[in-house]
């Protein structure tokens, strides 16, 4: 098939979903009102809360939930062939993606900007708020070592990378001084910085700089640690916002590639029910944690954006907006690897290494359009570590705070965000180098998943008490929950603890496999946990919507 079809499948499922049926349920299910205060303006604290226009928001957003998971997930996924990874990216995104982000936006702000953690105890009960604590604690554990694991490997093992980084880190330091100290023209300020970072990726195609993995995993694990403790306007936001053009770029220069190349899709549409990692049915839905829906982009929403909101109408651009545009970055990723490998054979053996992967599919494909081929893959290279250093920009933030309101009544010093970030740096270091990538990348996406049910269950219960309709919402978190758990319930006990007794695997990775399994184990319990109390939950908000007609039936 024609990688053509491709982008008409894109093109359909984004003007549909975005235009028709995001705005629909925005309007008539959660009634956005722009005259509504939001929390950034009620709070604004200069930390957390901050009002922040649409549009540097909405590069803030899409930095902050894509991370490399909408590229590394379908690659890895396009072992069971190039079709299901597309269905699954289009319909999941149509139905579930956006209303996900949206209404997790939506929950967060119609509660003060409270997080999850205090919606669960409001919504569901007090035990609930202690076991989604004790859920997103572990899932963020997931994600810091996958990702810190992939900006380590990216990095390491591409000379063109080290020096671009670091200008872009320092870039976003100028950036958050010159807007929010000086007051800069923001057009200007942009524009010094578009021209500073593509000028720093050329010149990182010319000083080559080899560094080793375990150096660039110490300074990934730093850049998090003065992420987590500064203010969000001094590195964070600016970082996401002057980084995000390059990712910007890398999708218009894929987009066009793929239409003056118009290659066909070489690798099949389908290869087989099960590959080597396990069953399509739950695996994919998990293995692709970014395209189609993520938990990540719940925390994101409800624990970062919601707070820098300006107006309500800001936040279907903004959540939704950048949720389709992640699916772009996950169907481009789909079309420059199905396209570049002539058999699942070769691609199998090189899938080990999705980074390399992408770069080299995505660096052709903008060779199309007149980019040299060692500045494309330099950009291409540069769009996934920006990608997923954006992550490692936020995730041991939110696990400070989430060990702040697990653990801070019962022992302060958890409160202390140098001790509390300390910690999970240590922790994110001994489970990156005793644990198998693969098998963490799954666990991650089984969690990450995981995560989006709960989210979608805190705004169905949100719905039903607002005697709203919850349909929206139910169904799709009935369908994330069930897959989600299957998911880590078979890499738990067919994978991971198979693995860690064959005979295959000693010391540190036995270790890391078993650590890993009572990982996932604990994730399955915390998660059937919440399930229980949000049913009853469930039907106490609905006894109320019986018993209030007819009081008022009473009453007449």
């Amino acid at each position: 098939m024609n990688s053509l079809w491709v982008l008409l499948w894109w093109a359909v499922i984004v003007v549909v979903g975005y235009w028709v049926y995001a705005r629909q349920v925005a309007k008539n299910i959660f009634g956005v009102d722009p005259n509504r205060a939001t929390p950034a303006r009620m709070y604004m604290d200069g930390v957390d809360f901050m009002p922040t226009n649409k549009n540097v928001l909405y590069g803030f957003q899409l930095n902050s939930i894509a991370g490399a998971a909408p590229i590394i997930g379908p690659i890895v996924a396009l072992q069971w062939g190039w079709l299901p990874a597309l269905l699954w990216l289009g319909l999941g995104v149509f139905f579930i993606g956006w209303l996900h982000d949206f209404s997790s936006a939506m929950v967060s702000i119609r509660s003060d900007g409270q997080t999850f953690g205090a919606i669960s105890y409001k919504l569901i009960s007090p035990r609930a708020r202690k076991i989604l604590l004790t859920f997103v604690y572990l899932y963020l554990l997931l994600i810091a070592c996958a990702f810190g694991n992939v900006c380590a490997v990216g990095i390491s093992g591409n000379a063109a990378l080290p020096l671009p980084m670091l200008v872009i880190i320092a870039v976003a330091f100028l950036v958050g001084h010159l807007i929010y100290k000086t007051r800069s023209n923001i057009l200007l300020t942009t524009i010094i910085a578009i021209v500073a970072i593509f000028f720093s990726i050329y010149l990182g195609t010319v000083v080559n700089w080899k560094i080793s993995y375990d150096m660039i995993l110490v300074c990934v694990l730093i850049f998090g640690y003065f992420s987590s403790i500064l203010p969000v306007w001094r590195f964070i936001q600016p970082y996401n916002y002057a980084s995000v053009y390059v990712v910007y770029f890398g999708i218009i220069a894929g987009v066009i590639g793929i239409l003056i190349g118009a290659k066909p899709m070489t690798l099949p549409a389908f290869t087989s029910w099960s590959i080597g990692m396990g069953p399509l049915w739950p695996l994919l839905f998990v293995t692709i944690a970014c395209g189609a829906i993520s938990g990540w982009h719940s925390l994101v929403s409800s624990t970062a954006t919601s707070r820098q909101l300006e107006n309500e109408l800001d936040i279907r651009p903004v959540t939704a907006g950048s949720m389709f545009a992640e699916f772009t970055i996950a169907i481009i990723a789909v079309v420059v690897c199905a396209t570049a490998f002539a058999d699942k054979a070769e691609y199998v053996q090189k899938v080990g290494n999705p980074v390399a992967i992408f770069v080299g599919g995505l660096g052709t494909a903008m060779t199309t359009i007149g980019l040299p081929e060692a500045f494309s893959r330099a950009l291409a290279g540069a769009m996934i570590i920006i990608l997923a250093l954006t992550v490692v920009n936020l995730v041991f933030r939110f696990m400070k705070i989430a060990s702040a309101e697990l653990l801070g009544e019962a022992f302060p010093i958890a409160k202390n965000p140098h001790v509390a970030t300390i910690f999970a740096l240590l922790l994110t270091w001994v489970l990156i180098k005793t644990g198998t990538w693969l098998y963490i990348w799954v666990l991650f996406g089984g969690a990450n998943q995981l995560m989006a049910s709960l989210a979608l269950l805190l705004v169905t219960l949100y719905l039903v008490q607002a005697s709203k309709n919850y349909k929206v919402a139910i169904y799709p978190m009935f369908f994330m929950y069930i897959t989600t758990v299957g998911a880590l319930f078979y890499t738990a006990f067919f994978k991971l603890i198979p693995g860690a007794f064959s005979g295959q695997l000693t010391g540190a990775k036995m270790f890391g496999n078993l650590l890993a399994a009572a990982v996932s184990i604990v994730l399955i319990i915390c998660a059937l946990i919440l399930a229980y109390d949000g049913w009853k939950a469930f039907k106490k908000y609905k006894a109320r919507e019986v018993e209030a007609p007819a009081d008022a039936i009473k009453a007449t």
